[in-house]
């Protein structure tokens, strides 16, 4: 007969190898995020029972354990309530899987899931200007192959929006290069989509293009030849931006990283009046709300907002001719 703790091992193994991986198809980001979670919980569950994880049961996994780790990882962890909220997705889901496997213990299964997410404070998305994106494109000098790699990507990852990961994944076959020029994406649970990429983009990605051996081949790759990786597209964005920030103050001391740039696409698009619903499908996003955190970003259009609301109300008029003060009152004044 099987130990408890060899229930709760088998069914962990499951819920990585079979759940997240071939059911609900989510990206090696959400795998790595999901088992930080469980890790960060399984060991403090097995100090809250004094016992080891090896000797964990699926009877350990109660919402009172649930509700002190929480708490632990904001009071003694110092985490925010949003990373609180993602420790407890993680742990949601796990249950979830749990529940449809385990049902003589769904009263106590419910109850974890009965567990609310904690409000936070939104915070504002982090995202550069047009004009600043353009002067770090501008200073990328492609007269090497390093840098005409570094210039199409980042052309790529501001025309597209793309996640880090799907720039990672981008093969020769998922580009059209010539009219009409587009380029397939394959995003969060295996979705794809279709983008349109500028001739400029293109142009930039043909010499990439041009060094592959075959239509499986990575197109962003480093100087060994070897796929880059998320620290390196992220070490070259910093590298740019660093540089730029000598011409355009306005980046000095900004953490600029891939989602970034993916941010100022969302935010660009917005400003030149695409509709939020094609925005969400142009990013890949599942929910309209997730595309709609852009418009609390951006002040300029707020401000355009107000003036058009201003304007339809009919209170908008033409200001009465410039005021002038009087020869008398400006001696009044003087003599003070």
């Amino acid at each position: 007969m099987k130990r408890r703790s060899d229930d709760l091992l088998v069914q962990v193994e499951r819920f990585f190898q079979e759940y997240l991986r071939r059911v609900r198809g989510v990206s090696d980001h959400t795998v790595r995020a999901y088992s930080d979670g469980l890790r960060l919980f399984f060991v403090f569950l097995a100090q809250h029972v004094k016992r080891s994880v090896a000797l964990l049961g699926l009877d350990d996994i109660r919402a009172d354990a649930v509700l002190a780790f929480l708490d632990h990882i904001e009071s003694k962890r110092g985490n925010s309530a949003v990373t609180r909220n993602c420790r407890l997705a993680a742990i949601r889901s796990f249950v979830d899987h749990l529940l449809r496997h385990d049902v003589t213990r769904a009263e106590q299964y419910g109850r974890i899931l009965a567990i609310p997410t904690k409000r936070a404070r939104q915070r504002l998305v982090s995202y550069l200007e047009p004009d600043e994106v353009r002067t770090v494109i501008a200073e990328i000098r492609a007269t090497t192959p390093s840098g005409n790699r570094d210039r199409a990507l980042l052309l790529f990852l501001y025309n597209t929006g793309a996640r880090v990961g799907e720039a990672l994944a981008l093969r020769r076959r998922d580009l059209q290069l010539e009219r009409p020029r587009q380029v397939r994406l394959h995003g969060k649970g295996k979705k794809e989509r279709i983008c349109p990429i500028w001739s400029e983009t293109a142009t930039a990605l043909r010499a990439l293009v041009a060094d592959t051996d075959g239509p499986d081949e990575l197109i962003f790759r480093n100087a060994r030849g070897a796929p880059l990786t998320r620290d390196g597209i992220a070490y070259v964005i910093t590298k740019h931006v660093q540089r730029a920030a000598g011409s355009a103050p306005s980046l000095r001391r900004r953490r600029v990283t891939p989602h970034v740039l993916r941010h100022s696409c969302a935010v660009a698009l917005l400003q030149a009046g695409v509709d939020v619903t094609v925005i969400r499908d142009y990013l890949g996003h599942v929910s309209i709300a997730t595309t709609s955190r852009y418009l609390a970003t951006n002040l300029k259009m707020k401000q355009d907002v107000l003036a058009a609301f201003w304007k339809r109300s009919g209170l908008d008029h033409k200001s009465d001719r410039s005021w002038r003060p009087s020869p008398k009152l400006i001696g009044f004044l003087e003599s003070l």
